[in-house]
Parts: structure tokens; sequence; C-alpha cells
């Protein structure tokens, strides 16, 4: 008759180890995969026979709805899973434990160890008993102004979670919650800069680079995109097809930016302006590398346009290189993060002359000198641009 109490005394006083080591202990740890399989690893040193944990967040990225941690007793370290927007929708969502949370339950607690035509009927549950697990316990996780995320617990153990278990895991999760959300909101405030302004600006606004007329100067490649026709389309097409079309025709210019080194430091409408810091010795051999693979981008997504009767999509890029100013611009209480200068302007009078010569991409001198003879470059000619005294020489570039 004192077993249960000498569990319920034993587990009491690990819980309280596990919960002081959770509120001290991980202040500089960074990422919440390693704290909760860290978190495991203690509660099974406590008594508690977890087999298997699984932690599920809303994390709000432009691509994905939440992410999946989960841990197995054996595993180095956690596994990280991203799950798609349209998750609620699948049967995999539909009827599963998080459906019950989500939809307000308090709790999902399921003894895998029965007949299962008596139980919940999900794959999931399936997929345990399977694995020789013996009961699963469920809950929401509460984070601020009414976020709820879940976190699960599974044990073998025959005869499944003892009830002193059950109480120590639940006593965890204040604090679980609490660590978990520090370590959300950080990441989160890391995506968002990463999405609005960029990776490297969003890693000097972290830093501190928050004051406005803050910045420094850099030699950089700067490449400017923007769409032809634009008005019109927008104002003659469906606004989802333009917001589709958008999406697309940025996914195609956007993504071998970035796959080559580039900085994405605004969408401007239906352009963009990007650079390749030269401290990168290949920089702008990295440029041309991004537009060849944007043009073939491009190409795939006209073609796949004129199965749908759409006509083909026309841009223009301007390049050239020079220093820039990289800093904080705008009011005192609206910043952008960005650059400015005289090479900008010439990117952006070179876009513009791509249209009226007829060349999809053209190249400044200044920046020709940077590249390599083993990128065929045509020389276009010299001409007058806006706001410059002398007129440019010109070059194409065909990918």
């Amino acid at each position: 008759m004192d077993a249960p109490s000498n569990i319920n005394s034993v587990i009491t006083h690990s819980d309280s180890d596990v919960a002081h080591w959770l509120t001290n202990d991980t202040r500089d740890e960074r990422f919440l995969d390693n704290i909760f399989s860290e978190l495991c690893v203690r509660v099974r040193q406590a008594g508690i026979p977890v087999k298997r944990a699984t932690l599920h967040l809303l994390i709000y990225h432009p691509q994905w709805l939440g992410a999946r941690i989960m841990w197995a007793d054996g595993m180095r370290e956690a596994e990280i899973g991203r799950v798609d927007y349209d998750v609620r929708e699948r049967s995999e969502f539909i009827g599963s434990p998080a459906n019950e949370l989500f939809d307000g339950a308090t709790e999902v607690r399921e003894n895998l160890e029965r007949d299962p035509s008596l139980g919940r009927k999900h794959a999931l549950y399936d997929e345990m008993r399977a694995k020789g697990l013996t009961d699963y316990v469920a809950w929401p996780l509460y984070h601020t102004l009414g976020k709820r995320h879940m976190v699960t617990f599974a044990t073998d153990r025959s005869g499944g979670f003892e009830d002193a278990h059950v109480s120590g895991l639940s006593k965890l999760l204040p604090v679980l919650a609490l660590v978990s959300e520090i370590r959300m909101k950080n990441r989160l405030a890391r995506t968002l800069l990463e999405t609005y302004v960029g990776s490297h600006a969003g890693e000097l606004i972290l830093a501190g680079a928050t004051r406005r007329g803050s910045g420094t100067t850099v030699r950089a490649a700067i490449m400017i995109c923007d769409l032809r026709d634009f008005t019109r389309i927008s104002d003659n097409w469906p606004r989802d097809d333009v917001i589709d079309l958008l999406n697309d025709y940025f996914d195609a210019i956007s993504e071998p930016i970035a796959r080559h080194g580039g900085e994405i430091l605004k969408f401007m409408g239906d352009g963009l302006l990007a650079i390749f810091p030269l401290s990168q010795p290949t920089a702008c051999a990295n440029l041309l590398q991004a537009v060849a693979e944007a043009r073939q981008a491009m190409a795939a997504l006209n073609e796949s346009n004129g199965q749908t009767g759409r006509a083909p999509l026309n841009y223009g890029i301007g390049v050239h290189v020079g220093d820039v100013m990289y800093g904080n611009i705008g009011s005192r209480t609206r910043l952008d993060f960005t650059v400015i200068g005289p090479a900008v302007n010439m990117a952006s009078r070179l876009e513009a002359l791509t249209k009226q010569l007829g060349r999809p991409v053209l190249l400044s001198r200044a920046f020709a000198d940077f590249v390599d003879r083993d990128f065929a470059l045509e020389r276009v000619g010299e001409y007058p641009v806006r706001g410059f005294s002398d007129p440019i020489e010109l070059f194409a570039y065909h990918g």
C-alpha cells in the first residue's frame, strides 16, 4: 500500500528538480528543440516513463502554419517537421488529438492497450500501438493572448502512465509554456525580419541597428528588376489572379537571387531591389548566375501561363556596381532598412532603358569590368542616362 505514496513523493521531488532546471538553467539555450529533448531526458530520469513526446507550435511563417518537434527515447536530437497551411483539411488532422484540442478540449487521454474498437479512431493511435506504446496524453500549451499550442507524451510501460506520472508532467506545463513562448517570440521576430527586410538586414536590426541615420557604406553589385505592363494587367485581371501572378513572378526572380547569395532589400509593387556585396569575391558572377536562372524560371512560367491562355510576362533588369549607403532611413517612428546612392539610381535608370532598347537585361560598363570573359556579354553601345552627365557604355546579357 506504500508504493503509490513513495512514487508520488519521488516524482514530486524530481519534478521540482526538472522545473528548476527548466526555469533557471535554459537561459543560454537558443533552440527550443534542444530544450525539449533535454526536458524529455530529465523527465525519464525523474522516473516518468516517457517513451515519445511531441511539441506542436503555430509558427506563423509565410510558408508553414506550424512545426512539430518530436522526441523519442534513444534519439540523439529531436526531429523537426513543418506543417502546411492546408493541414486542417487533411485526414492527418481531422479527428486527431490536435483537432480535439484546437476545438477546445483541455486534455486528450487514450489507453492504447485496450481494444482499438473501443477507443478513438485515428491513424495516429494505430501508429503508436504498432510501435508498442501503451498510453498517450495531450494537452494544450497556453501562451499569452489566448494562443494555444500542444504538447503530448506517450509511454510503452505496461499499464500505461500512473496518475502520479500524469500529474508530474502536467505540473511542468506552465514553465514549459513560458520557456517555449520566449523562444517562439525570438524566432518569430527573426522570421518577420527575414521575411520583410531580408536575412542580413534582419541580423543587423536584431543586433541593435535601429537608430535613424545609422548605416554603413557598402560596395556592391546592384540589381533592379521590374515587370512590364503591370498596370494594364492589374486593371484587367481579377484581383486573385493578379496576386497569384505576382507571387509566381517573384518566386521565379527571387529564389535564384537568394540561392546565389544576394540580398533582396525590398519589393516595390511589381519590382525588386537586390544587392550582392563585393565582400564576396564572386559577387558579380553570382549575380549573373542568378539572372540566368531567373530568366529560365520566367521562361518556364510563361510557358505554363501560355497553356492557360495568359500572355507572357515581360520584365527588365538593370545592373550596376558601386558604393551604396546601407542603413536606416525614414521618419522618427517608421524606418526602412535599404540602400541609397548614385549607384542605385544608375541601376534603376538601366532597368528603365531595357524597354527602350528591347534588351531584358542591361549591365553597366562598371559592372562588366568585374565579370569573367566566361560570361558572354554583348556590347550594346553608349547611351545617355537621365541624371548622369556622360553617356554610359551598356552591355546585354542573355544568360
